[in-house]
């Protein structure tokens, strides 16, 4: 060889060996932080053996013979695989992100800080009974445990590995049962129901009428969609699902300043979202459904969930199983389910007899409240009244700490003050009330102390239907339709909740604090809350959808519901699915993925009657025989959403402020479906043109834009075009994931996925319309629960069980979930031992 080239080759020899060998250590650095999943280990703090079978998806399930035990592990396994996802979670709930990433996080810190998440968890946390505060010490020893132990591992982890590259004095300190209490009111912001419905209306008021920006907000559509609730009302001894209606609810009231709510609306935004969707609101939502044994294979129910929340990596859900060898007194738990890293128990699930399901019942439970405010004072009822603060002092990682000051009526804090000035922030007087108004206040049911955490454990152990609504009783916040199942054949819905009663007004709009007149009188007692059990059609849908028709219900739930296009999906599909037979585990999947277009039915006809000259006539022969299905190979499916895209950009953005462009979703769906009889409503028309359009002008424009874009997108061939090339999901860390540099991206972040569905399919996977088509929220878990044969149920999580990158069971469940598959969901011992590869036995 060439002298030259003998030198280029030892130098390229050498510099793959550095390659090599920096690699290898790299791996051996990550893999450092793996958990132990087999063998044996000495666990600080139990008193017994407990003994962690993982099947090849790492899934654990925990067998001990006490429930503090049983727990202790629990918080053990959970930092094992999740610890950095925790330790992240609960300084977001405490208002210290900046503590761990600078001041880049402080408008968040800022805003959780004045509504002051963890201060309520530390008041919650001596409320809840002895036998709960038991528990959750217990799993705080275990966290406890595992830190002690890996105290050193932590610094070799890839996420603390890079915390430390910009925070080397970073130091995790330990678990408290405050920590794991606080992840409650995380959940209760994420599903907080319409309070970005509430800013949304007030913003949009400041360019349009009042009817205008109602015509935004249409009622819900009782005539074509079901609420979930059919007969029933309350008597003097509480809601009777035989009982015929004897009452309505409270009509409309008049709106509040809609320039003042700009920095609340500033204020929500600012808020980490680690369960809804990141717009706050637009996306969050939820199936579940019961079918009674009538309607099934096997003679006894099923239960279906997949609640709709934002994807992260890892997951928000962490799947597990939690059993005591022999149940008794003493170990009272045999509960499989998906349970939340940071907290005990199982949170969705069934145990030895009863199977539950959440999706968001989405009741009013946040006002805005405009106020006076005059120096330290705000008025009320013609009095000046003292401001309540404080001062809560933000570490700020490579910086000084911050003060911020919290101020607060008798409303709640004032959360304008988080985005800067007041005066600046909130300009001009509330024009309607032709009174001055400096600053907006929430009032959230989450901000007083509850009883939660309490329902969790109630829950994991309910034994029958009476059992299971004196847990749902305690489930305050948020609250949730929860629907239920037994071994004996029962099925049932109850809505649980702490849901204010108002003095005047209906929750839609922002309201005068200084008036005195809209007081929260007192809650909805819980025995006036909706229910039903074993209803005579023998199967119960819900779906975000409304509860019950306000024609026969006294009380005011809210006015902003879904619109009901995936529950009446799922209502036609169940008894279509009833009228050929039999509902079996595969049915009930099947439904899952159902990805049919709501409102196609209605606006394809309207656009295949237009003519359209040139290319774009090629995409619109696509729909003329197209189903309405949104799978990941359809062409009409990709033609169809860029429409719908451009049609409501072209559509509103003009009429509205920015905050309240339209994002998508079934709200959507139903203004535009009454829209599309109405040729000329004023909506159509673009007002930054000189010409008068109508509404053909605009579905034209919308179809001649969303061929352009596919063409740019995908290519000329129309026919080749696939919804999925466009509409894909990126797992993305919530801390890494997005921090700008690629190759850090790309260590944590997987994907992209192409996935089936849209907003408002049953397979719901929502996306912006003002951003594109990336999936911003979706099907978070899938579960189908058998009672007749436990080890006959199915389930996905969206990512997997490990929260360390590069972990075999890092992102595992991610394909499947993409394709729609499952796997069992075992929860019988001698299934449980047959499916584990692993199994690890703690000792004291």
């Amino acid at each position: 060889m060439p002298r030259p080239l003998m030198w280029l080759a030892r130098v390229v020899t050498t510099l793959v060996v550095l390659c090599l060998a920096l690699a290898g250590a790299g791996v051996l650095a990550v893999r450092a932080s793996f958990p132990q999943v087999s063998g044996d280990l000495k666990v600080k703090g139990l008193t017994g053996k407990v003994t962690v079978y993982r099947d090849k998806t790492g899934v654990p399930h925990i067998y001990a013979d006490s429930s503090e035990d049983l727990f202790l592990a629990q918080g053990y396994v959970h930092a094992q695989d999740r610890f950095f996802e925790m330790d992240f979670r609960r300084h977001v709930t405490a208002g210290r992100l900046s503590e761990m990433f600078g001041p880049s996080t402080l408008p968040e810190d800022k805003a959780i800080r004045t509504m002051g998440w963890r201060r309520i968890a530390e008041r919650e946390l001596p409320m809840l009974s002895e036998q709960t505060r038991r528990y959750l010490d217990a799993y705080a020893r275990g966290v406890n445990s595992w830190m002690e132990q890996h105290e050193g591992a932590l610094g070799k982890s890839l996420e603390y590995g890079l915390l430390r590259l910009t925070n080397s004095g970073y130091q995790p300190e330990p678990w408290t049962p405050v920590d794991s209490v606080a992840w409650l009111k995380a959940m209760a912001w994420d599903l907080r129901s319409n309070l970005s419905d509430e800013i949304g209306r007030a913003v949009a008021a400041s360019k349009l009428p009042r009817e205008r920006v109602e015509q935004l907000w249409p009622g819900y559509p009782f005539g074509t969609h079901r609420p979930i609730v059919t007969k029933g009302s309350v008597t003097d001894h509480g809601f009777d699902q035989a009982q015929e209606p004897r009452g309505a609810s409270p009509g409309p009231e008049e709106s509040a300043d809609p320039t003042a709510l700009t920095g609340a609306a500033a204020t929500v935004a600012a808020v980490p979202s680690l369960m809804g969707d990141p717009k706050g609101g637009n996306g969050i939502g939820s199936n579940s459904w019961v079918v009674g044994g009538a309607h099934t294979a096997s003679g006894k129910p099923l239960l279906a969930n997949d609640p709709h929340l934002a994807p992260g990596m890892p997951s928000i859900w962490y799947q597990a199983g939690l059993h005591c060898r022999t149940k008794s007194e003493r170990c009272s738990f045999d509960v499989t389910g998906f349970t939340f890293s940071g907290l005990p128990g199982v949170i969705i699930g069934h145990n030895d007899r009863v199977a539950w399901g959440f999706t968001n019942l989405g009741p009013d439970v946040a006002d805005l409240y405009l106020e006076r405010v005059k120096d330290d004072s705000y008025l009320f009822m013609g009095e000046w009244r003292p401001l309540t603060t404080r001062a809560e002092k933000i570490e700020v990682a490579g910086g000084d700490p911050v003060t911020l000051t919290v101020r607060e009526t008798l409303h709640g804090p004032i959360i304008s003050d988080v985005m800067g000035d007041a005066k600046d922030a909130l300009p001009g007087a509330a024009a309607v009330f032709r009174e001055p108004a400096d600053a907006v206040a929430l009032k959230w049911t989450a901000l007083e102390p509850g009883r939660t955490a309490d329902a969790i454990f109630d829950l994991n152990t309910a034994r029958d239907w009476p059992s299971f609504r004196a847990a749902a009783s305690k489930f305050e916040v948020p609250s949730q339709n929860m629907v239920y199942a037994d071994v004996d054949g029962n099925i049932g819905y109850q809505a649980p909740g702490r849901i204010p009663v108002r003095t005047r007004g209906d929750g839609t709009w922002p309201v005068p604090g200084w008036t005195g007149e809209y007081s929260w009188q007192s809650t909805i007692p819980f025995q006036d809350l909706p229910s039903a059990y074993n209803p005579p059609e023998g199967y119960v849908v819900t779906a975000n959808n409304a509860v019950v028709d306000p024609g026969r219900y006294p009380h005011m739930l809210t006015k902003d519901w879904a619109y009901g296009y995936r529950s009446q999906r799922i209502l036609d599909r169940l008894e279509a699915e009833i009228a050929k037979g039999k509902v079996d585990v595969e049915t009930m999947g099947a439904v899952q993925q159902d990805t049919g277009n709501g409102l196609a039915p209605f606006l394809v006809p309207r656009l295949t009657a237009l003519k359209v000259a040139g290319d774009p006539a090629r995409a619109l022969d696509l729909l003329r025989s197209w189903d309405g299905s949104q799978g990941v190979d359809s062409a009409p499916a990709a033609y169809f959403n860029a429409v719908w895209r451009h049609l409501l950009i072209e559509t509103f953005n003009d009429d509205l402020p920015e905050v309240a462009w339209p994002t998508g979703g079934d709200r959507w769906f139903e203004v535009v479906r009454v829209m599309l009889d109405r040729p000329e409503d004023p909506f159509w028309d673009d007002t930054r043109t000189p010409q008068r359009e109508t509404r053909d002008d605009m579905l034209r424009r919308a179809m001649a834009l969303g061929y352009d874009e596919l063409r740019r997108l995908l290519g000329e061939d129309v026919k080749a075009w696939r919804w999925g090339e466009v509409h894909t999901l990126t797992l993305t860390s919530q801390t890494f994931g997005s921090s700008g540099i690629s190759l850090v991206e790309r260590l944590f972040n997987r994907g992209p996925f192409p996935v089936p569905g849209n907003d408002d399919a049953v397979d719901a996977a929502g996306w912006d319309v003002q951003e594109g088509y990336e999936v911003s929220w979706l099907p978070s878990m899938r579960m189908v629960v058998d009672l007749a044969d436990l080890d006959r149920s199915r389930w996905i999580n969206l990512t997997g069980a490990s929260g360390h990158a590069f972990h075999a069971n890092y992102w595992d469940q991610a394909p499947l979930w993409a394709d729609g598959g499952t796997t069992p969901m075992l929860s019988r011992e001698e299934s449980v031992r047959k499916a584990a590869v692993d199994t690890l036995t703690l000792t004291p």
